[in-house]
């Protein structure tokens, strides 16, 4: 496959997935709550979130967190993305709460979400997409 293919077959791809997700939007409050499930379900309920909130000032982080005030922050961009992809990040910033680094222990807590390798290289794929040249996808306008 060449290049310019797969730049447009990723670009039809995340097109699909953010209209199908785009739908399922969550607020502050089901945020939260799926914060407290994931927390009950991966981390023995150890991880609570005084605050987990959208923000829109995060362009190069995904998510963030304050341990010392017990808030979790996620990047507007994950908005439309799978859940899977949206839990794999919450998970990572309750761990945060946890384990403050990126080492053995943080990892280890991390393995218990099924799809932490997947969202990952979703993760990856969005950033790497994000990289690429501008290629023309057939829905642009033609030059005169």
């Amino acid at each position: 496959m060449s290049a310019a293919e797969e730049q447009r077959w990723v670009t039809v791809m995340l097109d699909k997935l953010a209209a199908q997700e785009s739908k399922r939007m969550l607020g502050d409050d089901e945020l939260a709550e799926r914060a407290q499930r994931l927390s009950d379900q991966y981390l023995d309920g150890c991880a609570a979130p005084d605050t987990v909130r959208w923000v829109t000032n995060q362009n190069t982080r995904w998510g963030s967190c304050t341990p010392s005030e017990g808030s979790i922050r996620l990047s507007h961009r994950l908005q439309g993305m799978p859940e899977y992809v949206i839990d794999y990040v919450l998970l990572h910033e309750l761990a945060h709460l946890l384990v403050p680094g990126h080492g053995p222990r943080f990892w280890k807590l991390l393995d218990a979400y099924p799809r932490t390798e997947r969202a990952r290289g979703y993760l990856e794929g969005v950033v790497a997409a994000g990289r690429l040249p501008h290629l023309p996808t057939g829905r642009e306008e033609p030059e005169d």
